[in-house]
Formats: structure tokens, C-alpha cells, sequence
């Protein structure tokens, strides 16, 4: 939420039966299968093997420093401190007409809050930062023209219902905590928490370290364990529906969809997980005190594995990161396995759609043929995952 990052994501390892094969200078990305125990077999692991040897990537960006870094709305967000803090309040960006009628609605639910700095002014959400007597605080608004979206709306509304249900039942993860909240104005005050975005581009260039990386996996590994009781989450993906919308539209071919539905069908009785649901870089803040996840628009019951397939997406070049995250997701056995696979085509298949769009750049071409090699992979691997069943 700090952060102005974007989104993205990338599959995990697959291997085809008898097709399997390594290429110069490339780690293995595959698992390997759990020991079998009791006498049963263990679950085949599905590797995804990465067949783009060589291939020189451009970079999406430079990777900003702390000062002068741009929002993903586009303005100019302003030099911090050491602590990831604004040291100085900029009187122009907390005066215009969006940023005012945000902070009239701010005062309605928080009368002391005191305006500093406006770290985002994009067309979905307004953040400024500020302070209500001495606690460094963010507010947390729909923009004007997003307010005009029902489906915008409508998950604003769920982020409001989900930081009131962390209220009563506490995750085991770091998290913002709920200062105020207005649910008809969509507005949204949450404790500041010093750090720095783990990425600023949705498809980072430079991942993180593999400690930060770790710490990470951890924190979503340890939500996803959660079993809360409040039924607040819902389930925010209609998987036969997702199935349906990229079938139609020519990214999923007829076998593709047969195939997840018949995953799909293998899953009816699983025990669905607790995700963050839109787990980017973007939305994890680095803090002293380890990782804090922000921005829970998204937040709900998926199949297992939704929140792995989305990190593993987006860490396209850390080949470290991608064998733990799929030995992570699969290491459930072969329910969680297949869960995975289904999870990681349709982020995929989003990610394609979001961002193949006419008149990319280059870099965004280069990014473009990763999401469709990656998305190849993963169809293989659920084609694989059929055949074992």
C-alpha cells in the first residue's frame, strides 16, 4: 500500500515426462518428490524447466533510490528519510482537488490527523501520509473517478471488512494496524510502518535477497498455515469462471481448459487457504522488524499455492527463489501439487493479458516472451499432472 510498485508474476518448474532436459549455465527449478511414507507412493513433483538459454534481458526500469521515486500514479513521491519516513511536507500535491476531497473525508473519521505528504495520486487510490498526534499514520482513499467503479468499490469495501476482522482475530503476520475506517466514504487510516518496498516494478529486475526472500516466503507461508475463524474473507476467484473467461478470449485452447477442470474436478474436497491474494513485492514491506504485508483488497480463500504462483511469477530471475517456492507449494503431496499448477496458469494468464497490450516497449516485449515461455511451461506441467492421476 506504502509502496508504488506493480504487479507481477512467473511459474514454477515442470517437467514432461521423458522431455525433461537441462540447458548450459541453468540451475535445476524442479522438485523433488516428498519421500513416500506408510507404503505409499510419494507424489509426482511437476518441474517447470526454463527453456530460454542465454537470452539477455533488458531492464524494465532503473531501480530508484529512496529520494525522487515515481507512484505508480505517476507523481513525483518525495525525499525520504532514513527510515523510510517523509521529512517534509510538500503544501502543492496536498492541494489538489483530488487530494482535498480526500482529506475532507480523512477528517470526517480522524478530526487530528495532519496531512504531511502525498506518497500516491494514481487513478484507483490516493495515500498521503501524515501523523495523528505523535504516531506516523497513512490514509488510504478511493480516487474520485475510481469511485465511479462498482468493482472498485466493491473491493475497497472488502479491504475495510478485512482490517476489521484482523482487529478480532489477529493474523500471525505483520500488518498495518486499523486506526479508523469509513466504509461508505471508502476510506481507509492505518499505522505507518517504517520500511521499504521489497520492489518497486511489478516485474522486478532485481530480486530481492535471498534472506529478504526467505523472510518473505515465510511470512505468506505462515498466513496461508492460518486458519481464522471468522468468515469474513469469502472467496474472491471463481476458478471455473476464470477457467471459462480465458478460454474465450483464445489465451487457454480447449485442451488447456479440459485439462484444469479435471485438476479442478480432483480438488473438490480440498481445504482451501487463507491468501493474501495479491502477494507482489510490491505489497511487502521490508521493515526492521521483517516483512509486513500490505494492501489486502484481494485477501480471501483460494486453492492452495494462489500466493506462491503469484511470487514465483513475478521472480522471473531468481531460479533460488522459484525452486523454494515450488518445493513450498508442493510439498502438500499431489492435491497441493495440482492446486499449484491450476493456481500458476490462471496468474499467468492474467499477467499475459495485463500487460500485452499494442505498444509495449521493448522491455515490456522482452517481459511479454518470459510471461508466454513461462505460461508454456506451466501448461506443460499441468498436462503432466493429468496424465499421473
Amino acid at each position: 500500500m506504502y509502496s508504488t510498485a506493480s504487479t507481477g508474476t512467473r511459474p514454477a518448474p515442470v517437467v514432461e515426462p521423458g522431455t525433461a532436459r537441462h540447458l548450459p549455465g541453468q540451475a535445476r527449478t524442479g522438485l523433488r518428490p516428498p519421500t513416500a511414507t506408510g507404503g505409499r507412493p510419494a507424489p509426482r513433483a511437476v518441474e517447470l524447466r526454463d527453456p530460454r538459454a542465454g537470452l539477455v534481458r533488458a531492464p524494465l526500469a532503473p531501480r530508484p533510490g529512496e529520494a525522487g521515486a515515481r507512484s505508480a500514479g505517476g507523481r513525483l513521491l518525495t525525499t525520504r528519510t532514513g527510515d523510510g519516513f517523509v521529512d517534509r511536507v510538500d503544501p502543492a500535491a496536498l492541494q489538489t482537488p483530488a487530494v482535498k476531497a480526500a482529506l475532507a473525508a480523512v477528517s470526517r473519521i480522524c478530526p487530528a490527523f495532519l496531512p504531511r505528504q502525498v506518497l500516491r495520486e494514481g487513478s484507483r487510490h490516493i495515500l498521503v501520509a501524515g501523523t495523528i498526534g505523535r504516531a506516523p499514520v497513512v490514509a488510504k482513499c478511493l480516487a474520485p473517478q475510481a469511485a465511479r467503479d462498482e468493482q472498485l468499490v466493491e473491493r475497497f469495501h472488502h479491504e475495510v471488512a478485512v482490517y476489521r476482522a484482523f482487529v478480532r482475530h489477529r493474523p500471525p503476520v505483520r500488518l498495518p494496524r486499523l486506526v479508523a475506517a469509513d466504509h461508505d466514504r471508502c476510506v481507509l487510516v492505518l499505522e505507518r510502518i517504517p520500511g521499504r518496498p521489497a520492489a518497486r516494478e511489478r516485474h522486478p529486475v532485481n530480486p530481492p535477497t535471498p534472506g529478504e526472500v526467505r523472510a518473505m516466503l515465510g511470512a505468506v507461508r505462515t498466513l496461508n498455515l492460518w486458519r481464522p475463524p471468522s468468515d469474513v474473507f469469502g472467496k474472491p476467484l471463481d476458478y471455473q469462471m476464470e477457467i471459462a473467461r480465458f478460454h474465450s478470449v483464445g489465451q487457454l485452447t480447449d485442451r488447456d481448459a479440459g485439462d484444469l477442470r479435471q485438476l479442478l474436478h480432483g480438488l473438490a474436497n480440498t481445504n482451501w487457504q487463507l491468501c493474501h491474494g495479491d502477494a507482489l513485492l510490491g505489497n511487502m514491506l521490508l521493515a526492521p522488524s521483517g516483512p509486513v504485508l500490505l494492501d489486502w483488497e484481494e485477501a480471501g480463500w483460494y486453492l492452495p499455492g494462489y500466493d506462491m504462483a503469484v511470487l514465483w511469477s513475478v521472480l522471473s530471475g531468481d531460479t533460488a527463489a522459484r525452486r523454494q517456492i515450488s518445493q513450498l507449494a508442493q510439498a502438500g503431496g499431489t492435491l497441493a501439487r495440482d492446486a499449484f499448477l491450476v493456481n500458476l496458469v490462471l496468474v499467468l494468464m492474467r499477467e499475459i493479458r495485463l500487460h500485452d497490450v499494442p505498444g509495449a516497449g521493448e522491455e515490456q516485449r522482452i517481459m511479454i516472451r518470459r510471461l508466454y515461455d513461462d505460461a508454456g511451461l506451466a501448461r506443460r506441467a499441468v498436462r503432466a499432472a493429468v496424465g499421473t492421476r
